[in-house]
């Protein structure tokens, strides 16, 4: 395992920029890992819209950068009291969507100081019922990396007021709030202590039983591809908010795999515009499903043949085929 420093850098753009560029052009024959602490930021996962997971206006008057990464899931906030961490290792099916497999150190680590973290649900990790920390994966065809967010010492208030939080998320949690779901590790600490001081104690649990762990500094060339990754996609205003049009057909469900949300413009009884959005995890781009549906005839048995032969688990996880299929024609009743 070798630890990429990330010199200092707090601009979400930029370390969003170098966690991709370390995973698709890093060495292979080795492990990384990566920590990183954002300024007051929205990440948004791949597969949602921007404009309906934020407070627009709040995220204005208060420059909050709002940056979309590459993973799917959820939209999280960061600022400086978060810690973010992601393992970057070889593609192994076996690993994806295994998020026990890459949080089982961190839970370690934290038992050792005293907090009682567990893995809950699908991708969070809890305290005393309460979510510290949030999860997500992303994998090419030979490499992934599974990475997440440590709620340490974070401004709560601004989960809820950056972020426009769907109703279908809050019934699903039995209509509790999410500032009351969501909690800092530094509550549950028996001695105070700073976010650095944090994210050195994480590291050196990490660093136990590992003498293979050595530093990694980025070349001035590598540097310079990082901030031309940074300029060219993450601080992109398409790549973050991308357009998001009117569709006449809408439909949402949440599933145990996450939520899936249709957006379709059907004209002349043919799909003429999809767009797919939602907090679900895939290993292949969700694009890949809407250039293939588009241009179809909008009826149920051309519908069913078409998805027929689709593997529907590899854009959006465990997901039945037929109630996808139910999700974008509708019921018959």
């Amino acid at each position: 395992m070798i630890f990429i420093h990330n010199e200092g850098n707090t601009d979400p753009h930029i370390n969003l920029a170098l966690e991709e560029y370390a995973l698709r052009n890093f060495n292979y024959d080795h492990d990384y890992l990566l920590f990183y602490i954002n300024e007051p930021s929205i990440i948004i996962g791949r597969n949602q819209n921007t404009l309906e997971e934020i407070n627009h206006e709040y995220v204005e008057e208060h420059g909050i950068h709002v940056v979309r990464r590459i993973s799917g899931g959820g939209a999280v906030y960061h600022d400086t009291g978060n810690l973010n961490f992601s393992f970057i290792t070889d593609y192994d099916k076996k690993r994806l969507n295994n998020f026990k497999k890459f949080t089982e150190p961190i839970v370690r680590v934290l038992k050792k100081m005293g907090v009682d973290a567990e893995l809950s649900g699908r991708n969070d990790l809890q305290v005393a019922g309460r979510k510290i920390s949030g999860n997500a994966q992303f994998s090419s065809v030979d490499r992934m990396f599974s990475h997440g967010t440590l709620l340490f010492d974070s401004n709560l208030d601004e989960v809820t007021n950056a972020l426009d939080v769907k109703m279908s998320k809050i019934e699903s949690k039995g209509h509790k709030s999410v500032r009351s779901r969501v909690a800092n590790i530094s509550e549950f600490l028996d001695k105070p202590m700073d976010t650095t001081t944090f994210r050195k104690k994480l590291l050196d649990g990490l660093y136990e039983d590992r003498d293979e762990f050595e530093t990694y500094h980025l070349t001035e060339e590598e540097w310079k591809k990082v901030h031309e990754l940074k300029n060219e996609k993450y601080g992109q205003w398409d790549w973050n908010f991308g357009k998001s049009p009117k569709f006449n057909i809408q439909r949402t469900h949440r599933f145990d795999a996450g939520e899936i949300d249709l957006r379709l413009d059907v004209e002349e009884g043919h799909i003429d515009n999809i767009k797919i959005y939602g907090d679900f995890f895939g290993k292949e781009p969700v694009e890949q499903l809407e250039d293939y549906l588009q241009g179809t005839r909008y009826a149920r048995e051309e519908i069913q043949n078409l998805i027929e032969p689709i593997n529907i688990e590899q854009y959006f996880g465990a997901v039945p085929k037929s109630d996808f299929i139910e999700l974008l024609y509708g019921s018959d009743e």
